[in-house]
């Protein structure tokens, strides 16, 4: 039976954009994509977590760089793309592109074929996950070739404790990096109370970073952005 009226108006993707709807697309090395609101276009160099948020850096044909948050906002070959961290093969690229660098995340020179060693009694203790993570990613090839363990703490609450555990001594030597060591906060009083207090006190340093996030020390135009997050201080 024929129908008079036709097909329905309304089937199909009907109100999609003139250039067709996004597609999700991982960012891998070397894609060349277009910025929409700016209109910059280069090849991704690397993709990152900072600021709580996840970052993708071009590189245009005058090899400057630009970062811009990863997500929606990209042309690929003139149609809009969704940008995505790169999975799978990808990422084994980027580890092998990172392996044939010269320089280690830190930007010292990197130690190729380095054979593994005992570690050394000293160690780093770093207070939260987050920022074992970040000791780890920027400084990790550096501290394995001195030998160096990083340790995790789950709080500073019995920084005493923690210390007299651990016994420091000229052979061992014991660092610890607090979170948000901000003047008025519990750890800035937790740490005045312990800071050159007791026999090991000459073997032991404590520092921290003067932010509520660590991620508040890095400057938002390195990032392509006009202001950071901010994290209120309690």
């Amino acid at each position: 039976m024929d129908d008079r009226y036709g097909n329905d108006v309304l089937s199909g993707d009907w109100d999609a954009p003139r250039g067709g709807r996004a597609q999700s697309v991982e960012a891998t090395l070397g894609l060349v994509v277009e910025d929409v609101e700016t209109g910059w276009v280069g090849a991704i160099k690397r993709v990152e977590k900072a600021g709580g948020m996840h970052v993708v850096h071009l590189e245009d044909r005058r090899r400057k760089l630009k970062a811009f948050r990863l997500g929606p906002g990209f042309l690929l070959d003139g149609k809009p793309v969704i940008l995505t961290e790169a999975k799978g093969a990808a990422i084994a690229a980027v580890a092998a592109e990172r392996k044939k660098s010269t320089v280690t995340a830190s930007g010292s020179r990197a130690v190729a074929n380095a054979r593994a060693r005992v570690a050394s009694e000293s160690r780093i203790f770093v207070e939260g996950k987050h920022d074992a993570e970040l000791v780890e990613k920027i400084w990790g090839d550096d501290l394995r070739v001195e030998g160096v363990v990083v340790e995790m703490l789950d709080g500073v609450d019995d920084l005493r404790g923690i210390i007299d555990a651990f016994r420091p001594s000229a052979d061992a030597r014991m660092g610890v990096l607090v979170d948000h060591l901000v003047p008025g906060t519990k750890e800035q009083r937790i740490v005045d109370q312990v800071a050159g207090q007791g026999p090991y006190h000459r073997y032991v340093k404590i520092l921290g970073h003067p932010y509520v996030d660590v991620w508040q020390s890095v400057k938002p135009d390195r990032l392509g952005l006009r202001t950071g997050p901010r994290s209120p201080q309690y």
